[in-house]
């Protein structure tokens, strides 16, 4: 039996197929551009479609697949006349244009009442509600042709299946969906003017809803949650993070967190009907890749792991802010810049390079502590997951258990896990994830990093604020 998972990235479409023993057999990526324009970022609805079905014509072309489950971004909104046609482009979940309509959102609400219902402590232009609203009022012609709202995942299933149905993970960060419930927040809808037949019938992940060319499909989940899934992260004291272009730390919970006013860490929706912390950092591995590509052009990304290995911890008080695109987490501030501090005559390329990793795996705790939940294991994934001295870095600066994972493509794994539960091949989530498997694992060897936290956070102090 094989089981198929489709992740839709912001500009890639990757397609992973595995049997139940979920080794992979297949793999598969295409690549799509966005039309962005400033704040406008934007994608033609049926072309997302046209990309996904020649994918599924490949995988169906090498293997005899059973089941398939979707996994994309929460935000990215499709509007469709009563029968299913666009009527606009879809408009991305990059997208900012609604910046007004979340200054009135919050306004009316407040972020109170907004947390406390949706689980999201902003309310930014990216959420579904504030763009509806901004269509409401710029574009009326559009407005009063549209019969039916879609998230991206909605949109594919519709697709596949003819059926107008959703899953709750991806309604997350609509902000018109009460997460404590799971159902729609009808306040909320009345105030942007959306009725609740405008929206798609709410399912949970690993509902099997149809049928496509002989598929069965099933409902995914959105992408950090069916990433999370197929790394293992499905119970309470182990999270995953991944280094990649940024840093994005999951943390599955069984509460919803008090608000805080102080506190921008949004709780989600989980596959199990529960809930989920996220945490993400703008700049982790991209750091890296702007030394490498600005100062560094003939090495390989291993050639400065084995230049940065040969510098002592702390990189003999060079420190590095990791700020390139401002701070998110645990200190929101998009003003703030990278900075190297502690510089002297004895600092080597090495030591910029090595800085430049502690500085993440600083990161990685600063947000581990901000979560305050306790952890007993980091399931790692991105590209920094291939590097062991990032990885053992990461262990000792944190103090805790953390494991690489087999496969990488976790999201797609996720995604044929859901659809194995979707169709009776797998009992539950759970009962099949000491199925996936480490590929190494890093415990604490005893380095004491003290110092360069210490230094680390003075440096935040001095110049992020």
């Amino acid at each position: 039996m094989h089981l198929m998972g489709i992740d839709i990235g912001t500009t890639s479409v990757k397609t992973g197929v595995f049997d139940v023993l979920l080794e992979q057999k297949l793999s598969l990526m295409a690549d799509y551009t966005l039309e962005a324009h400033g704040d406008t970022v934007e994608f033609e609805s049926e072309e997302y479609w046209s990309i996904v079905k020649g994918e599924i014509e490949k995988a169906k072309k090498a293997l005899d697949i059973e089941a398939m489950a979707v996994d994309t971004q929460c935000e990215t909104l499709i509007l469709t006349d009563e029968d299913g046609n666009p009527v606009r482009k879809a408009i991305v979940w990059l997208d900012n244009r609604a910046t007004e309509e979340a200054a009135e959102i919050e306004a009316h609400f407040g972020r109170k009442k907004v947390y406390e219902i949706t689980g999201q402590p902003e309310i930014t232009a990216t959420w579904p509600a504030c763009k509806l609203l901004w269509v409401k009022k710029n574009e009326p012609d559009v407005w009063a042709r549209t019969k039916r709202v879609f998230l991206l995942e909605d949109w594919i299933l519709f697709k596949l299946t003819g059926r107008f149905v959703t899953e709750k993970t991806l309604q997350s960060s609509t902000i018109y969906f009460d997460i404590r419930k799971g159902s729609w927040w009808k306040e909320m809808l009345d105030y942007i003017g959306v009725g609740e037949g405008m929206l798609p019938e709410l399912l949970d992940s690993g509902v099997a809803v149809g049928e496509y060319q002989g598929i069965r499909v099933v409902t995914g989940a959105m992408d950090q949650v069916s990433g999370a899934i197929g790394a293992g992260v499905v119970k309470r004291g182990i999270v995953s993070e991944m280094t990649g272009t940024t840093m994005v730390v999951f943390s599955p919970c069984d509460e919803i967190p008090a608000f805080d006013v102080s506190s921008i860490v949004p709780c989600h929706y989980n596959y199990d009907g529960k809930y989920c912390l996220l945490t993400w950092s703008a700049t982790a591995g991209m750091a890296l890749k702007w030394f490498k590509n600005a100062l560094c052009e003939d090495f390989s990304f291993a050639e400065l792991d084995a230049l940065a290995e040969k510098v002592d911890k702390g990189c003999n008080g060079l420190t590095f802010l990791p700020y390139l695109c401002g701070s998110t987490m645990p200190k929101y501030n998009p003003a703030a810049r990278g900075s190297f501090t502690g510089l002297t005559p004895e600092h080597t390329r090495a030591h910029f390079v090595r800085s430049i990793m502690e500085s993440i795996a600083c990161t990685l705790k600063e947000n581990l502590d901000y979560l305050d939940l306790p952890v007993s294991e980091i399931r790692a994934m991105g590209g920094g997951a291939n590097s062991p001295l990032w990885c053992q870095m990461k262990a000792d600066i944190t103090g805790k258990r953390l494991v690489t994972l087999k496969n990488k493509e976790t999201a797609c794994l996720g995604g044929a896990i859901l659809a194995g539960v979707g169709i009776g091949a797998f009992a539950s989530v759970e009962s099949v994830a000491d199925r996936i498997l480490a590929k190494d694992v890093y415990t604490p060897s005893g380095e004491d990093y003290t110092e360069s936290f210490k230094n680390y956070q003075k440096a935040d102090r001095m110049l992020n604020v």
